[in-house]
């Protein structure tokens, strides 16, 4: 994972906590989109995937070794906004964010394939792990060969086909002189255009200076892009001075710590959780 940088000038070269969930969960399926209350839903991963691709060739940049990972950490934390996993409770011996295990609350299909194959997983093992053994597993960086069947496969491909099937990528077959790729185009580029006009805005026009504040997949979203290295992607067009602040902006977020802001009350702990993860590798 890259750090925030800065270009140069252009001039220059607890209601009980499980009601409280489900309550947020149904929220934030309906926060997303001010502007356009007819847009698509879409899951985190599909949403980190659509910034990281080239709107053209249809593919994540070769040198972008950051986005399996930050995939992961999104299915973690989309799994934890529908109420289906949560972090086990504070106690004397487990208080910091990356100590603490990844529950199961349900079972219950959330109608994702990606999704509910983590489910099963989680399910499975014996002993609960954390949400940075999560990520290592399900991207399959591990050393234990039993463990290598909770590695989830092909991760990037059935995303990018689950936003063609809601017709915004379509796909393609390219030659790379050795081999052929299948790529898949941004076919609708409203929808890329309104996720990155909504992050922005987060940081410009909305910003609010508090995380409890932020509607909490927005927050999710900004951690998991610089998480997934796509986050200057969504800067990209911005002019200078804004782009300056809303860098500044971000790197103040995430530059917060993960273990106070997730003590507060209402906040969203997997989120921190996850940036701590990242944080720390």
């Amino acid at each position: 994972m890259t750090t925030l940088t800065h270009r140069s000038r252009r001039a220059e070269g607890r209601k009980g906590a499980g009601e409280e969930e489900e309550a947020a969960a149904e929220r934030d399926l309906n926060e997303e989109d001010h502007d356009d209350s007819k847009g698509l839903r879409l899951t985190l991963m599909e949403e980190v995937l659509l910034l990281g691709l080239k709107d053209k060739e249809g593919y994540t940049s070769f040198w972008n070794d950051c986005i399996s990972s930050g995939l992961r950490g999104g299915i973690l934390i989309e799994l934890a906004f529908r109420g289906r996993i949560c972090l086990e409770p504070l106690s004397m011996r487990k208080k910091r964010l990356l100590e603490r295990k990844v529950l199961l609350k349900s079972d219950a299909p959330t109608g994702d394939v990606l999704l509910d194959e983590t489910l099963r997983h989680i399910k499975a093992t014996e002993a609960a792990e954390t949400v940075q053994t999560w990520i290592e597993l399900l991207t399959g960086e591990t050393w234990n060969p039993f463990k290598l069947q909770y590695q989830l496969r092909n991760v990037r491909e059935r995303v990018a086909k689950a936003l063609v099937e809601k017709g915004i990528l379509t796909t393609e077959k390219q030659n790379f002189l050795l081999f052929d790729m299948t790529t898949h185009p941004v076919s609708n580029g409203t929808e890329k255009q309104r996720l990155v006009r909504r992050l922005q805005e987060s940081v410009l026009e909305r910003w609010v200076n508090d995380p409890l504040r932020m509607e909490r997949r927005t927050l999710a979203l900004l951690v998991l892009a610089h998480s997934s290295d796509v986050l200057e992607n969504v800067f990209a067009s911005l002019a200078d001075d804004k782009y300056d602040v809303a860098m500044n902006r971000t790197k103040d977020l995430l530059e917060m710590d993960p273990e106070v802001e997730a003590a507060k009350a209402r906040a969203t702990e997997m989120v921190w959780a996850v940036l701590a993860a990242f944080n720390k590798s």
